[in-house]
């Protein structure tokens, strides 16, 4: 049981206008796929894929560990493993997920179990490097997968996929228009030579905005699921899903020239009031928000973080806020926060995300 007082709030209004959002931009026949990865992007891949099963065609997963949390909560929906490992197949196989089989080693050891248990049409996905350069079989592999599949009842190809590379910098537009012609040269070749016509799919959030004309059967949607396109003007368009929260533990009163914190990295230069949150490093809060670089927000005023950031607390300045223990702390509840607290950290809003701690509280409202 989490009793933390420590709470990500997810707002599930809020996931699905950002869903909608994006649906709008497509054909309605095009499928969706959200991405629950790295526990929803530092929420809660459960609940956030309970919430949206109904609402999509797919989910996926890094690794099938995150598939097999979803089906032992009864997540019904496909679920696609982005980077599966060989001592995982038969767990896949096992929660009836579907492997993502991106080299020979992988696709040979996936045929081998799937021969060994009888499979009959097993769903498979396979993925093309067009330069990512990162994970994925090459053009010139086509004729041995074709030859290899054709000559098996045991597995069945569901779809076909790559990933851009720079799909949010407008000034690679001559590359990712080379990776999605690439893409589709692929696929045409698997199309004339099998007689089943598996799911294309390469767009992700960034690819539905600037190139939504190559949305093929299918895109994915992660990032933009949790309120950003990437782009300023498409991420005022969405909802933030993100929201962290937790209360003052102690204020201190600390007179001019006494400090507050770890290497005496505060020293107090008037009477100043300081109040103790339970959220530091080990939470997520990167180190780089302390010594009054980053805030938080305690009756709608912006709280300065003081000193250094600890594993388990951080010291804000209230000297001008009407505040006591207990009271609620916001430690961010917008995208304009989120970004910030990235830029502060000199990082990028999905690292600001995914780092939030597993032992923060998670709670998905409706």
């Amino acid at each position: 049981m989490n009793n933390h007082v420590t709470v990500l709030e997810i707002d599930g209004n809020a996931l699905k206008h950002n869903l909608n959002y994006f649906k709008q931009k497509l054909n309605p026949e095009t499928k969706i796929l959200a991405v629950v990865k790295a526990f929803g992007y530092g929420s809660d891949g459960v609940q956030v894929a309970q919430f949206l099963q109904n609402k999509v065609d797919y989910f996926a997963v890094a690794y099938a560990h995150e598939g097999i949390a979803l089906r032992e909560s009864n997540v019904k929906t496909p679920i696609l493993v982005l980077h599966p490992q060989i001592q995982n197949l038969q767990a896949i196989v096992d929660y009836k997920l579907e492997p993502n089989l991106y080299n020979f080693k992988i696709f040979n050891a996936f045929l081998e179990l799937a021969d060994r248990s009888i499979l009959l049409n097993y769903p498979v996905h396979l993925k093309f490097n067009t330069g990512l350069n990162r994970l994925g079989f090459w053009y010139n592999d086509i004729p041995k997968i074709l030859a290899t599949v054709k000559a098996n009842s045991h597995v069945k190809i569901q779809s076909l996929f790559s990933h851009l590379a720079a799909s949010e910098d407008m000034e690679e537009q001559e590359f990712t228009n080379n990776q999605l012609n690439n893409f589709a040269y692929i696929a045409k070749q698997f199309y004339k030579h099998l007689d089943y016509t598996p799911i294309l799919h390469t767009l992700n959030t960034s690819g539905v905005i600037n190139y939504s004309k190559f949305q093929f059967d299918m895109v994915r949607i992660g990032i933009g699921l949790y309120g950003f396109g990437n782009d300023e003007k498409e991420t005022l368009c969405l909802k933030n899903t993100h929201n962290l929260k937790s209360i003052i533990s102690q204020i201190h009163l600390i007179k001019p020239g006494e400090t507050v914190g770890y290497n005496r990295a505060f020293v107090a230069k008037s009477n100043t009031k300081s109040a103790t949150i339970p959220i530091g490093h080990a939470d997520g809060l990167s180190r780089k928000l302390g010594n009054e670089k980053g805030f938080v927000l305690i009756k709608n005023q912006k709280a300065k973080i003081i000193g250094n950031v600890c594993m388990d607390m951080i010291m804000v300045d209230v000297t001008n806020i009407d505040c006591k223990e207990g009271d609620e702390v916001v430690i961010f509840n917008s995208q304009k926060m989120i970004q910030n607290n990235a830029k502060i950290s000199e990082t990028i809003v999905y690292e600001t995300l995914t780092a939030i701690s597993q032992r923060v509280k998670k709670k998905l409202k409706k």
